[in-house]
Formats: structure tokens, sequence, C-alpha cells
């Protein structure tokens, strides 16, 4: 069993004043494998203060400098990559196999990324009489969730030190373990003391402290909309700039000159990935109904087909879920939609045979629905996929945008040209079109309630620079 209770402010490993002890569960077997303890506001003072102090020589690091961290970062990231996988495995339910390829990538995509960015960023520009300056924005507050433990630390951290910023991160509470990891490489790789620092807790006492907080200049958050708006809430008091990445109900629209069994088996896999734990999932599939059920047919043959077992092993199954409290919202979400009168195509609730320690859920699809129902509207943030039926393309285009969220859509078509005219069309703030690929260096993040800012790459550095504007 790990022991990570102690908090890492102002340059090292420090014990808290006051224990809060919590446990780490593994939700693939319900054991413990690790504690930490939560945070006070007396310890985000702390760290607060240390981030404070580091800023007034941090803050006015050279380019060079910065680079030569970040690089140091990234080999201390890739010393121990297996180590961080096997973190995220652990923590969350992530299969071995998917958090080596996937999940601990993230960290090494947006240290690489931000690295290219910061080597042609232009700080300082001339136009007409005046010098044009990007400067760091000061101290940032990061909290941060347990579906891509390190991608949302690494996205946030990495941008924040390219420019100039110090910090404090709050990772989730339930899946503390990479973050931890990651802290010991930011303090290896030789960062000055203050300029980064990590205290675990839980939303109300931490999180919070964080959002009011009058030293912190900026706070970015990814998680809930719920969770969203009351930090926006706190933070409005003081003025600062929130950047927050949150819910999505994303739609999958397949065209009717798309191939049905490519498209729709790709629809049902990836909803289904990462146990349904990523909030751009393409959880609602449109689907035009001279084509719907040839649709349902192939789902129904796609979704049996995604294995659940134990993340130590290999074999591009899925995981549990990250927790019982979540694993009981799932279900909960499951069984209204059965309650509301969708057709339950496959999965349903309970746990999958010879699974009945974990928290593991079956994939689960609903026909027959309705944009109005519960599961259509929700984020159920489980293997959950709805099957929406549509007559026409504007439709089709109707549909995907009557939801409060606007992360991410999807196109399936033969014809480029008419996915590019309805992508336009979709008030999201990623699409992708037949499969594609969203890399590093693309912006993340979305429309409506979904949030506000963006991440990853060059995009991501704009949250934490202040514009200046000098003329003579």
């Amino acid at each position: 069993m790990q022991d990570c209770r102690q908090f890492y402010i102002d340059g090292s490993w420090k014990n808290p004043a006051i224990t809060n002890d919590f446990a780490v569960i593994n939700p693939a077997n319900e054991q413990v494998i690790a504690n930490i303890t939560l945070g006070s506001s007396a310890n985000v003072d702390t760290a607060v203060a240390a981030a404070r102090k580091a800023f007034a020589s941090y803050g006015n690091s050279s380019v060079e400098q910065r680079i030569a961290l970040l690089e140091a970062l990234l080999k201390q990231y890739m010393d121990r990559y297996d180590e961080m996988a096997h973190a995220i495995s652990l923590e969350m339910g992530a299969p071995i196999d998917f958090s080596i390829n996937a999940q601990a990538d993230c960290g090494k995509g947006h240290i690489e990324a931000t690295l290219a960015a910061l080597k042609e960023f232009e700080f300082q520009r001339t136009l007409a009489n005046a010098q044009i300056i990007k400067e760091p924005i000061g101290v940032c507050g990061f909290i941060t969730p347990w579906n891509w433990p390190i991608n949302q630390i690494a996205c946030k951290v990495a941008p924040a030190l390219a420019t100039g910023c110090t910090m404090i991160l709050k990772p989730s509470e339930i899946a503390p373990l990479s973050a931890h990891l990651f802290t010991q490489m930011v303090h290896d790789a030789g960062y000055p003391a203050g300029v980064y620092n990590m205290v675990n807790g839980d939303g109300l006492e931490v999180g919070a402290a964080i959002s009011a907080h009058p030293d912190i200049d900026m706070v970015s958050f990814t998680g809930s909309t719920r969770a969203g708006i009351a930090i926006a809430k706190s933070a409005a008091d003081t003025v600062k700039r929130v950047a927050q990445e949150l819910g999505g109900k994303s739609p999958n629209i397949i065209l009717d000159d798309a191939d049905i069994d490519a498209v729709v088996t790709r629809g049902v896999k990836s909803c289904m990935s990462n146990t349904g734990q990523s909030c751009n999932a393409p959880t609602r599939m449109l689907v035009p109904e001279s084509k719907y059920q040839q649709a349902i047919s192939v789902a129904k043959a796609a979704a049996e087909t995604v294995k659940v077992g134990n993340p130590a092993e290999s074999g591009g199954h899925i995981g549990p879920l990250v927790s019982e409290l979540h694993f009981n919202k799932v279900q909960a979400m499951i069984q209204a939609g059965i309650d509301e009168g969708a057709t339950l195509l496959t999965g349903g609730t309970g746990k999958p045979d010879g699974l009945a320690t974990g928290y593991y859920t079956k994939p689960t699809i609903f026909t027959d629905v309705n944009n109005d129902m519960t599961i259509a509207r929700e984020e159920i943030f489980g293997p959950v996929l709805v099957m929406i039926p549509y007559n026409s393309e504007e439709q089709a285009i109707e549909i995907a945008n009557d939801t409060p969220y606007g992360l991410a859509a999807y196109i399936q078509s033969a014809d480029p040209q008419r996915a590019q005219r309805i992508a336009r069309q979709i008030r999201a703030g990623m699409i992708s079109i037949n499969g594609g690929a969203h890399h590093y260096t693309s912006p993340f993040g979305g429309y409506k309630q979904s949030g506000n800012g963006r991440e990853w790459g060059e995009f991501g550095f704009e949250d934490f620079l202040e514009t200046k504007s000098i003329s003579s």
C-alpha cells in the first residue's frame, strides 16, 4: 500500500499539519491501494504563498530557461513512463494496454506539443506604435478529474510552466497516484521551489479554497458542469480568469450515404472506450430512419464483442468504472432509460457475469430513444449508447444541437464536402469526420455548457497569458 499523505509545497514534500486520511480504492477489486490526506484551506494558503513568491522570479524567466526545464521534465516522464501507466491502471481501472498506449501517452504528448509551441510562440510583436507583449498571468489554480488523470494534469501544467506561471494543483482524490508520480517528476526536473505545488483534497474544501483565493489569478477546471458553475461563482468575487472543460453529450451523425456496418461498429467501440468515461464520447448515435433497423443489428453485434475484464490484463477489453459512487450513478441512469420507455437492446443494470467484485458495468445500448429522454440529455459517463432515428439532414442537425452541451460531434459520410457543410452547422468545439483523430496540437474545448477557453498545443497558452500594450 502506498503512503501518499504528504503535499508538495515550496519545492519539497511536507506533512500536513492536520491529517484527514482518505483511502484510495482499486476499482477492479475494491481493495485499498493507497492513503492520501485531504487538505484544508490553510494548506492552500501555504501553497499559494509559495507560488506567489516564486512568480517574482519565474515569471521573468527566459524562454530558453523554460524550454530547458520542460525538456528535463519530458526526460523524467519518459524514464518513468511505464510506472505512470501502471499507476493510472491501478487508480482508475484502465486496462494496462490502454493505459500504456492511450492514458500515459497523454503526458508525453502534451509536454512535447507544449515544447514545440513554446519554441515558436510570439511573446512580443510591434503593431503600429505599440509593443504588444504577452506576459504570464500569475499564480494558477488547477482542479483536475479522475477519468484521464495525467491528460488533464499535463495539458494544464505544461503550458502554465511554458508561459512563466506558477501554480497549485488539486488532483482528483479518487485517482491521485498519477499526480503524485508526476509531482516527483517535476521536482526531479529541477523546477525552482514554489513554481509547482500540489495539495490533495476534495472539492468542497481545497477546490473551493482555490476557486475563491484572492492571490490566485486564474483557475482552470476540468469536470462536471455542475461543479464548474460552482467554481465560476466562487471565482467571481475576485474577478479571476476561469477556464473550464466541462461535460458533453456528443452526437454521432451517421448520414445515409455512410457504410453502416463500418461506422456503427466504430461508433459503438468509441463510445465504450475508457468504459465510457470520456467527456467527448460519442454517446448519441443519430441514424436515418431508412437505415435504423440495420444500424440496430450492427450495434448489437458490435457491443457484444466489447469484453469487460481485469485491468491488470491486456486484451483490448474495458475495465471497471472508477468508484462505487460512480457505479451507482451509472446504474441509476440505465434504470432511468428503462423506466422512460426506451428499448434496451443489450446490456442493462447489474454487473457482467463472473465479475461480482469490482465496479464493472455491462456495455449497454438503448434504441427507440427520443432526444427528450434523460439518457439522451444528461451525461451518463459510462458505457451507455443511445440510438436516435431522424428523418432528414435538417432534423439530424437540429437533434445534434438540441443539448446544453457543445464539446464534440462526429459525422460519418461518404461525401467529405457534405460532412464539412454539416460540421459548420454543429454548435460544438471539436468535430471529427469519418473517424478523424484529435491531435495534441489541436484545440480542445467546447461551446455552451461544455465550458470556455481551449487547451492543448499553442491554443493552451492563451488562458495563461495577459496582453500588455506599450505605446511610444
